[in-house]
């Protein structure tokens, strides 16, 4: 049904081209579907990518952009020499595919544990916090007067709904509660800049190939903000796989991520990063202690879920860690 669906797309896109061939759901992404597919040319197959709302899917989760906005954010950062995959398609109700994008296919990995552990990766590896430190700067030197309508998101308002999410779970937990207020009391107020925010620069949403960073997926949570915040989150220590030692990934450290943000032209507030690597470990625990509910209440009980929800006792103690360090 899918290939029928997109051969349709692709006879009246690509004159010339045959139809479409292996295609494939891919796993992983909650609330989208991904499909990959090569485009059949006489000149050359052209792999492709299919991300859109699942079917009879309802409303989309009150954070994300937007299918349409995340496509047209892959699509700017791409022409501004931002390593994103260039999108070929936005869906129209005609192409009878639902709603969403279809974007080139970028070869490489984006399982962590083969990106921090295989041998092929093992000259990437070095250098690639500096390498990030560099595509944030990118991201956030889109200009706000191109970028599609987005939340604007602050630290109260960031502060406000993690509090309202985790009160929800009638789940006490009093280290969440220190964070709470920690958050609070720190609250660094709005930045002096205003930024596109990727929203969730991590492992995962990174394609990562034997020279390093290829490209970056998933620009489902990007909102305006604290440009600070995306150097924050891809420093929380559930991103690092157990090289725990190593900040940015569990491939390089703080320094080397803020030397290429630096390199590129834009300005790192330590004190902010941090602030925001707090916040990013909170909302974590909170999203975790959210897949233990949903587990829990169902109707679906999904073991993924359950594993995932045990982790918030993971994030409790990198929180301890990062409010009280030992000295």
């Amino acid at each position: 049904m899918i290939e029928e669906q997109l051969g349709r797309w692709v006879a009246a896109s690509y004159p010339g081209a045959i139809g479409v061939a292996n295609s494939l759901r891919l796993s992983g992404g909650a609330s989208q579907e991904t499909w990959s597919f090569d485009i059949v040319h006489p000149g050359g197959n052209i792999g492709a990518i299919l991300r859109r709302a699942p079917q009879g899917y309802g409303a989309a989760p009150a954070r994300a952009a937007g299918l349409n906005a995340e496509a047209n954010l892959m699509q700017l950062a791409h022409d501004a020499g931002v390593p994103s995959p260039r999108v070929l398609h936005v869906l129209q109700p005609q192409d009878d595919l639902g709603t969403g994008f279809i974007m080139e296919r970028v070869e490489g990995e984006t399982i962590p544990r083969k990106i921090l552990r295989d041998e092929q990766f093992a000259q990437a590896r070095p250098k690639l916090a500096r390498q990030l430190g560099g595509v944030l700067a990118g991201i956030h030197g889109l200009a706000l007067s191109q970028l599609p309508e987005l939340r604007r998101m602050t630290a109260a308002k960031e502060i406000a709904e993690l509090e309202r999410d985790y009160r929800s779970f009638d789940w006490p937990r009093p280290v969440f509660e220190l964070a709470l207020r920690w958050l609070r009391d720190r609250d660094p107020g709005s930045s002096e800049q205003v930024t596109l925010v990727h929203g969730d620069f991590r492992h995962g949403n990174l394609i990562v190939g034997p020279e390093g960073l290829r490209a970056v997926l998933d620009w489902e949570l990007a909102h305006t903000g604290d440009p600070m915040e995306d150097l924050g989150w891809i420093c929380v220590n559930s991103w690092r796989f157990g090289e725990i030692d190593k900040p940015v990934g569990g491939f390089g450290s703080r320094e080397e991520l803020f030397a290429g943000y630096q390199a590129a032209g834009r300005r790192v507030d330590p004190a902010r990063v941090t602030f925001w690597e707090v916040m990013g470990t909170l909302r974590w625990g909170v999203m975790c202690c959210g897949m233990m509910q949903r587990f829990r209440i169902g109707p679906e009980h999904s073991v993924e879920r359950a594993m995932i929800g045990r982790r918030a006792s993971e994030t409790e103690i990198d929180l301890l860690r990062l409010l009280a360090p030992r000295k």
